[in-house]
């Protein structure tokens, strides 16, 4: 088995849980990027608190600009103050241009704020004359990343719960879909619509479910089959045995009635046995139907079977001329010696019937395709060209021109199809060129 199903699962699965890691890292990185700057407008508040700062600080005004810091520190509940800076380098070291530039005693409003950091950072506004300071402790209001734990919580618990809900809903799709359309399908079965079937609803998938989808189709017409043999067999039997029960019935009324009987007894007799052989023939039929047995365990000469049914056949009908060509041997192993026998009996005393007094029936057994092949010829009308396949089906009687019906009750050539098949061979009936009809069956040499 491919295991198709099973790979495709896996797949969906690996392939989810990788995309599943890889949006939770980059939504977490990203997130947490995008959390940890400081918010525009208190980027511009506190830009804005600087510029008064060096507002007031130009002025001159050191009461006013102490006023003014303390009334800050109070409203923010936060550190600020205006320092100044003075770098002295030493040993005859200089300053470069680039440090004098980006030197500050805290940190940029544009820069990135440690959020795992449990104290809040002080951040620096230099005034124009790059040695002058507004400090502030950044206020607890304006920390950036306040909802970060809700965030993390979101994506490490509710994004991927959520993912998988979804992905365990595509796979619960794909997996009950095909076993909807199964349930569906063994109900409407069950209530007797014998045409369901599964493998054309579920499109150009191919995987397990399928298979199962395929072999409940196959179940399925075999079933069906089956019933409807059935069906066929229990209306034609119960048709056949109308006839010799109604005759049964008028002689045993006439009994009833005190009428002589005496020349009834051997009709009845014949009625009881044509109902026997009508009952065991389509036992038997149904048996090979239903069952379909693999007839294959015994080995046999074909030439000493033939040779010995064609005797009896000559016994039994002294008016026709039976030609047979036959090999010395004809070995056939796993096979069955009844029902060969019965198969070729039944195919050359239809011939026999069929074929007029001093006609000839011709039968040659010969070798073919690692088989051999066993033709029955009469002298008979032939068969219609439209009811050469119909013959072989149950309780059928082909109309021959100028014959009355068979003795039989049409059940010898389905016996016989069934047995041939049975045993892995197959038989064809044919007209012959001017007149007569030849049955071929071909019988596997070997079947080991």
């Amino acid at each position: 088995m491919s295991r198709k199903l099973w790979w495709r699962l896996c797949g969906t699965l690996a392939l989810g849980t990788l995309v599943l890691v890889w949006v939770i890292s980059f939504l977490g990185a990203t997130t947490e990027q995008q959390m940890s700057f400081i918010a525009k407008h208190h980027q511009d508040t506190l830009k804005q608190w600087g510029r008064t700062a060096e507002r007031l600080y130009l002025s001159g005004d050191e009461r006013a600009l102490a006023d003014w810091l303390e009334n800050l520190q109070m409203q923010e509940d936060t550190w600020a103050a205006v320092v100044r800076s003075s770098v002295q380098p030493l040993a005859g070291s200089e300053l470069s241009g680039q440090f004098m530039e980006g030197f500050r005693l805290g940190r940029n409003v544009e820069w990135k704020i440690h959020l795992y950091f449990a104290d809040n950072p002080i951040m620096d506004m230099t005034f124009a004359d790059g040695h002058t300071h507004f400090l502030i402790t950044l206020p607890q209001r304006m920390r950036p990343g306040t909802y970060l734990p809700e965030m993390k919580l979101f994506l490490k618990v509710a994004l991927p719960l959520v993912v998988l809900l979804v992905l365990s809903l595509v796979i619960y799709r794909h997996v009950m879909n095909p076993i909807r359309q199964l349930e569906l399908a063994t109900r409407q079965f069950s209530e007797g619509n014998l045409g369901t079937r599964v493998r054309a609803l579920l499109g150009n998938r191919n995987d397990e479910l399928t298979a199962l989808a395929d072999t409940f189709d196959r179940m399925a017409e075999r079933i069906g089959d089956l019933i409807l043999s059935q069906r066929r067999l229990i209306a034609d039997l119960s048709h056949e045995l109308r006839t010799p029960l109604t005759r049964i019935d008028m002689a045993v009324s006439c009994v009833e009635e005190g009428i002589d009987t005496h020349h009834f007894l051997p009709r009845i007799r014949r009625e009881c046995d044509l109902m026997r052989a009508l009952v065991e023939d389509t036992l038997t039929l149904a048996w090979l139907e239903n069952e379909q047995p693999d007839l294959g365990n015994e080995d046999l000469n074909l030439t000493d079977l033939v040779d010995s049914i064609v005797e009896d056949a000559r016994y039994e009908n002294p008016s026709r001329r039976i030609v047979a060509e036959l090999p010395d041997q004809a070995m056939l192993a796993g096979s069955s010696h009844r029902a060969i026998a019965q198969a070729v009996e039944n195919v050359v005393r239809n011939a026999c019937h069929y074929t007029p007094a001093e006609g000839c029936i011709r039968i040659v057994l010969e070798p073919q395709d690692n088989g051999y092949r066993l033709s029955v010829s009469d002298q008979g009308p032939g068969v219609p060209a439209e009811q050469l396949e119909l013959i072989f089906k149950p309780f059928f009687r082909a109309s021959r021109t100028g014959q009355s019906g068979p003795g039989g009750h049409g059940l010898g050539l389905s016996l016989a199809r069934r047995q041939v098949e049975a045993i892995g061979g197959w038989i064809q009936a044919r007209n012959r060129p001017g007149r007569g009809l030849q049955m071929d069956l071909w019988f596997p040499a070997s079947r080991l």
